[in-house]
């Protein structure tokens, strides 16, 4: 994997640079869509690639782990060959889920011991185990295993999660170092910055992670309940001592006022669930504010979804349509607002990039930020 800036705006901290895999190039800042089990929930992959125009997608290690499973996706040739997705592909350790699975897991120094969400079966995953998954389902970027602090915690939980982190990041780097990709591409491994909302924990992190010299990075435990301004903060702390000529990935975060912010204090990479989970409850982000489809004031709106949309679904169905298939509980519905939504989510990062070429972003932030935020 390569990274190269090639922009920086001089009234902010963003960078504008590609990232370039064996599956493709990726500018950025770049938005990551969320395809948690193989699939970005309700969106064709021609949706993804022609309309919603993503150069990157995710995947869930301890989800595609469960199902299909280890025994299927190895001999399909990798996650890329299952699904026939041709472009880059990055994936999590499971580290989230140990986070979100805290009522069916038992931490120890070795791994974590969770029980399956589908069928209760028992499970481990250990920071070597973390990465042979990784390596069976062929994502271009993989995640080491981390623990993902809940917040709120105390200093001496967050204190021993961080060191456990490390210790679990040197454990992956060795086995990573000790085998290889399995189809014929290559494979980069980023570690993650913990330390909830401390900030001697943070800037402890980041060191000790910038210290590893990995082909990027990432920052974990933000987005999990903290005030935004915190999480700014935090963000902030650790981009200054992250090194500038690797990636930097802010992990689920989040709305397009957070992406925006975060941008401009120099993160390159980003995922969320928002887009699609809001837009599957009738949630619409769009270029004059935030829409809730389902309010009885878009009954007889014939105007388009958003007339600034460059997105088909944009131009082509009426607010007053797309509400009735909602109350209707057609299925076209939550795909129409899913398209919709990582449409916005994309435009937005791409927009951000040609500011950020311009040497224009940080205007233009501030004047978008305030449109994002509003509520039509």
């Amino acid at each position: 994997m390569d990274f190269v800036l090639e922009a920086r705006d001089p009234g902010s901290k963003a960078r504008a640079g590609t990232i370039t895999t064996s599956h493709g190039s990726i500018a950025t800042p770049v938005f990551m869509p969320v395809g948690t089990a193989g699939t970005v929930k309700a969106l064709h992959h021609v949706d993804l690639t022609e309309t919603v125009k993503a150069r990157i997608i995710l995947g869930n290690t301890y989800h595609l782990y469960l199902r299909p499973g280890l025994d299927v996706l190895e001999p399909a040739g990798g996650l890329h060959q299952f699904m026939s997705w041709d472009k880059p592909i990055l994936t999590d350790s499971g580290g989230y889920q140990v986070y979100s699975l805290a009522h069916r897991r038992k931490l120890t120094e070795e791994g974590v011991t969770f029980q399956s969400h589908i069928d209760g079966s028992r499970h481990m995953f250990s920071p070597e185990k973390a990465v042979d998954i990784q390596r069976v389902i062929g994502a271009d970027i993989i995640m080491a295993f981390d623990e993902c602090t809940p917040y709120p915690c105390d200093h001496d939980y967050a204190l021993n999660s961080m060191q456990l982190t490390h210790r679990w990041l040197d454990r992956c780097l060795t086995h990573f170092r000790n085998t290889s990709p399995l189809y014929g591409h290559e494979q980069s491994l980023f570690p993650i910055v913990q330390g909830s909302t401390f900030h001697n924990l943070r800037k402890e992190s980041a060191y000790y992670i910038a210290d590893k010299q990995c082909p990027g990075n990432a920052i974990g435990g933000l987005s999990v309940g903290e005030p935004a301004e915190i999480m700014y903060e935090i963000t902030e702390l650790v981009c200054d001592i992250l090194p500038q000529e690797k990636p930097r990935y802010l992990m689920g975060v989040g709305t397009p006022a957070n992406i925006l912010e975060c941008i401009s204090l120099g993160i390159d990479m980003f995922d969320c669930v928002m887009p699609t989970r809001n837009g599957r409850n009738g949630m619409l982000f769009t270029r004059a504010g935030i829409i809730n489809i389902r309010n009885q004031k878009w009954k007889n709106d014939f105007s388009v979804i958003d007339e600034h949309g460059t997105a088909y679904v944009d131009q082509h169905y009426t607010k007053a349509y797309l509400r009735h298939l909602f109350a209707a509980n057609e299925m076209l519905g939550p795909i129409i607002a899913s398209m919709h939504n990582l449409s916005f989510y994309l435009w937005l990062v791409d927009e951000a990039r040609k500011h950020i070429m311009k040497q224009t972003f940080q205007g233009w932030k501030q004047s978008m930020t305030e449109i994002l935020t509003r509520r039509l």
